[in-house]
């Protein structure tokens, strides 16, 4: 089974992805930290148990790997957007088996956090990035979990794509989260948001 863990914002420059997003939702974001394998650094906020939100960016003072960062970082431009989504499991390598197309296992950390996330060679995920990143987290505390509550909520993401009965049916029946809905169109992901100061939308 999939479930879906967290979103992300993909930007140029975090800090401005972290100002764009705060002024989207009306919350201030919390630290995050860098991720040496891929050279990217981020901010987080949570969404509720289990969820969250961050915004990621490659890390100017990092050196950069000598392949593919994740999430397409490397060919990203123009201002933030919501980017990518991510779908944890308790087995990443059944879900590989059933969905190869998400990449090899890659063992990574941040921190005291010790996770795997499937990658694709290229970093770019099928579907124009709109198949979602699989995740497995290990032992401990999920980050959602060690967030300040924001009173924010994700009420709906919606995954858009011309094939996008193709990718649900891809999806499905492991995936199953009344929050997620496909719908047909050019590719995109917006997020629908109950904030302290009303629904918000993040795209």
């Amino acid at each position: 089974m999939l479930e879906l863990d967290h979103l992300a914002v993909a930007c140029t420059d975090l800090a401005a992805g972290q100002a764009a997003v705060e002024k989207a939702l009306g919350v201030p974001m919390a630290p995050g930290g860098r991720h040496a394998h891929f050279a990217t650094h981020n901010v987080l906020l949570g969404l509720g148990p289990g969820c969250y939100l961050e915004v990621i960016a490659i890390d100017p003072e990092a050196p950069t790997p000598g392949y593919p960062r994740w999430f397409d970082l490397d060919r990203f431009a123009g201002p933030p957007r919501l980017h990518n989504w991510i779908c944890r499991t308790q087995s990443l390598e059944d879900a590989v088996a059933r969905l190869p197309e998400a990449g090899q296992p890659v063992r990574l950390a941040r921190g005291d956090l010790r996770w795997r996330m499937a990658v694709p060679a290229d970093g770019r995920l099928p579907f124009d990035n709109r198949f979602p990143a699989l995740i497995e987290w290990e032992a401990g505390d999920h980050p959602a979990a060690r967030l300040p509550e924001t009173g924010c909520r994700l009420t709906r993401l919606v995954v858009c794509h011309p094939r996008a009965p193709e990718l649900e049916a891809r999806l499905t029946p492991g995936l199953r989260d009344p929050r997620v809905v496909f719908q047909t169109g050019a590719p995109a992901l917006r997020a629908e948001i109950a904030t302290p100061r009303g629904a918000r939308v993040l795209a």
